[in-house]
């Protein structure tokens, strides 16, 4: 686990370090990487996304590609513009079924809705792994992601302990029925509760910058005495911070989800409060890693969790050191 997980993953769990488009429909950004080890007959690997339009899936796609690359396999990743575009990722898959991939590595946009797809991978005896995401599907070869409930955990704490008991905060979360976003958004409504803060409205921007920027809007008009945001991800704490700034409201605290490189620019320059930084790159790494292994029949485990932390002005110029270094190479 080297590369981005080092930049992120170690402020939260050093130990588990030791170990970056697409259309509506039919149509899929195709970013394959052919190793010099990777020839017909050998293990090809398809990772399908939610999405290929932010950093945070960019970071992800660079974690497979060079697991890809280290193993000498076949990596295409493949993804919709919008994570909101289900049939769009269900399309994309069902074809790389089709086409009699070696294994599945997927982060589902509604798990739900991606059952009777990973049905048609099982009976086409191709392995599925899980990324980021989970669904409840009994046989997925294993889960790689984050903690998210624990995550969201962590993200609402730190706000409470910010804000304090009394005050008033909103929760911008994305699109309805996404199972990583309804676990980051109870965590953090446990914690903040817990700590007496009040949470007044939860609402969706779909993990779109320029919607939350209008979302956060509108909850002004609603809530005028807001003192803290949290969001479930960092382009909609991006969007959120940006509002607040025109309204002239740099006292009320935002936190975000992902420790993306625009949030932590945004932290280091004294707009963004925070980040729950987890690790894209590793979530497409051991990915990776694990989807080969199940190709071979090898044992993997059920579960890969690779952990969360917070960022915020604190810790972000060593975070923002360790990030610029791994771009670099």
């Amino acid at each position: 686990m080297k590369r981005y997980g080092k930049i992120l993953g170690i402020l939260a769990i050093t130990a588990v370090l030791s170990s970056t488009f697409a259309g509506c429909g039919n149509k899929a950004a195709d970013n394959s990487q052919q190793t010099s080890g990777s020839k017909d007959g050998k293990t090809n690997v398809a990772v399908v996304l939610k999405a290929l339009n932010s950093d945070y899936w960019k970071i992800v796609q660079a974690g497979a590609m060079d697991a890809g690359k280290a193993l000498g396999v076949e990596v295409k990743v493949l993804g919709p513009n919008d994570e909101t575009d289900i049939a769009g990722q269900t399309s994309i898959m069902e074809d790389q079924i089709t086409k009699k991939v070696s294994v599945l590595v997927v982060a589902p946009s509604q798990p739900s809705a991606a059952l009777a797809t990973f049905d048609k991978a099982d009976e086409a005896k191709i392995p599925v792994v899980l990324i980021d995401t989970d669904a409840k599907w009994d046989k997925k070869k294993s889960f790689v992601g984050t903690g998210n409930l624990a995550g969201g955990k962590l993200g609402g704490k730190f706000l409470a302990d910010k804000i304090g008991k009394g005050a008033e905060v909103v929760i911008i979360r994305g699109a309805l029925g996404d199972a990583t976003h309804d676990e980051r958004v109870n965590g953090a409504k446990t914690e903040l509760e817990a700590a007496g803060v009040k949470v007044v409205e939860v609402q969706p921007a779909n993990s779109d910058r320029n919607k939350a920027m209008s979302v956060m809007e509108n909850l002004l008009q609603t809530h005028p005495n807001v003192k803290g945001v949290f969001c479930s991800n960092d382009e909609m704490a991006l969007g959120a911070e940006r509002a607040l700034k025109q309204a002239n409201k740099a006292n009320v605290a935002v936190v975000g989800f992902d420790g993306s490189p625009d949030a932590l620019k945004s932290i280091k320059a004294g707009e963004l409060t925070a980040s729950v930084a987890q690790s894209p790159y590793n979530i497409g790494k051991l990915g990776v890693e694990t989807a080969v292994k199940a190709a071979k029949g090898e044992k993997v485990d059920v579960r890969v969790d690779t952990g969360t932390s917070v960022i915020s002005k604190e810790n972000v110029d060593q975070a923002q050191a360790d990030l610029d270094k791994i771009l670099k190479k």
